[in-house]
């Protein structure tokens, strides 16, 4: 088993599942119509420096949510 951290903190470039949405059922509502939900494999693409949002790569497609957003998606890391 992999070690578990925010999306925030993983290292850009790395892979791995997402376990756990920390957030109302608004915030989960709206990372499901994003793509990102309970069991998907993401990669974190990039993370832009002072507080910028974070680019992950989901189902092909590169999407770009808010840091604090990013604190809340716990994931497995590979």
């Amino acid at each position: 088993m992999g070690e578990f951290q925010t999306l925030a903190g993983m290292i850009v470039g790395k892979e791995g599942t997402i376990k756990k949405i920390e957030g109302g059922y608004g915030l989960q509502r709206r990372l499901a119509c994003l793509g990102l939900r309970v069991g998907k494999t993401i990669r974190k693409v990039a993370s832009e420096p002072l507080r910028g949002p974070i680019v992950v790569e989901v189902d092909g497609g590169h999407i770009a949510i808010g840091r604090g957003v990013a604190e809340k998606v716990w994931v497995e890391v590979k």
